[in-house]
């Protein structure tokens, strides 16, 4: 396989389980070539023009030619500078690598990845929370996350990864998209009536039980098991934790839980303020679910052999009817 079909697929997959739906984001594209048009022409030769046909700021090619073939593929939660050693090292052994793939993003992707922010005010607005407040409360978050990321040298593994040849990608937000469809189509069939019964659905996936055993379990972070869960928010995609304001919104809403890979302190004391249950699922073992799930359906196309690192762990499933099949 190409690595331009592996980007591509990525892409096609994201869009796919996109929460906010395939119109929404072609919407957001479409205003994105709208803007571009609009640009000084030297303001074009900085243009990322990925973002065109791309709505993920976070998935990018790092390094490689697209043309190559790919075979053997070293995947990680997080590709750094050891990792991409890792993989030259392989090579040394005649466990040839063709592609380093990140889950976490690096380089560009980086640095541009609290773009993706923005797709959470859709998904909010969703759950019932009105579009106004929810890009309101979201902005100085985005700001927040944009300084934050600024004077990060983000480009450290991909100057190693092209210093040494070897090809290097990242895959983020299509992955959690992939992992909030997944979970909350699965709650909303199961229908639970109460907290613990949707940590125990949680519990079903191995992934989540592989954590477990490594004293990373899902967790009842905010309420208890016998709380009545009422209507369920998995809340798994946008690039990172949005505004802790959110849970003041959706507790004007019917949102009585809300499942998460993660949750800062603010937002714990605003949950429990607002009497929203939170269950953390956790976030190593959510990203491998995401990436499991991506690469079931990329092996359909063609079989791949896969070498995990870096916190990730392949586990196999048949995709079912009715799921995630773009």
């Amino acid at each position: 396989m190409k690595l331009k079909d592996i980007y591509q697929f990525a892409i096609n997959w994201g869009i796919t389980a996109d929460p906010r739906g395939k119109d929404r984001v072609q919407k957001e594209l479409e205003t994105v070539k709208k803007d571009y048009k609009e640009l000084k022409p030297e303001d074009k030769k900085y243009f990322d023009q990925e973002r065109l046909k791309n709505p993920y700021a976070d998935t990018r090619v790092l390094y490689g030619d697209a043309e190559m073939d790919v075979k053997r593929i070293l995947v990680g939660i997080d590709i750094e500078i050891g990792e991409v050693l890792l993989a030259e090292r392989l090579n040394d052994r005649g466990q040839k690598v063709d592609l380093i793939i990140s889950h976490h993003p690096e380089g560009r992707a980086l640095a541009g990845f609290y773009e993706v922010m923005h797709m959470q005010a859709d998904i909010l607005n969703k759950f019932g929370v009105p579009i106004n407040v929810a890009e309101g409360i979201l902005r100085e978050r985005i700001k927040e996350v944009e300084r934050r990321i600024m004077p990060v040298n983000h480009n450290r593994a991909v100057d190693v990864a092209r210093l040494l040849d070897i090809p290097m990608m990242c895959i983020h937000t299509p992955a959690d998209n992939g992992v909030t469809r997944y979970l909350q189509d699965t709650i909303e069939r199961q229908a639970p009536d109460t907290v613990g019964q949707v940590l125990d659905l949680v519990f079903e996936l191995p992934e989540y039980q592989h954590a477990a055993q490594n004293n990373a379990p899902p967790t009842i972070l905010v309420g208890s098991k016998k709380n009545r869960c009422g209507k369920v928010f998995v809340d798994m995609t946008g690039g990172t934790g949005g505004s802790k304001e959110a849970f003041e919104k959706l507790a004007k809403t019917d949102i009585g839980t809300v499942v998460g890979m993660h949750i800062g302190e603010d937002h714990y004391k605003e949950a429990e303020k607002n009497h929203i249950n939170v269950i953390i699922a956790g976030h190593i073992a959510s990203d491998n679910l995401g990436m499991n799930l991506m690469l079931d359906k990329l092996m359909q196309k063609e079989e791949l052999e896969m070498v995990c690192c870096s916190g990730f762990k392949r586990v196999k499933r048949p995709l079912q009817k009715g799921r995630i099949t773009g």
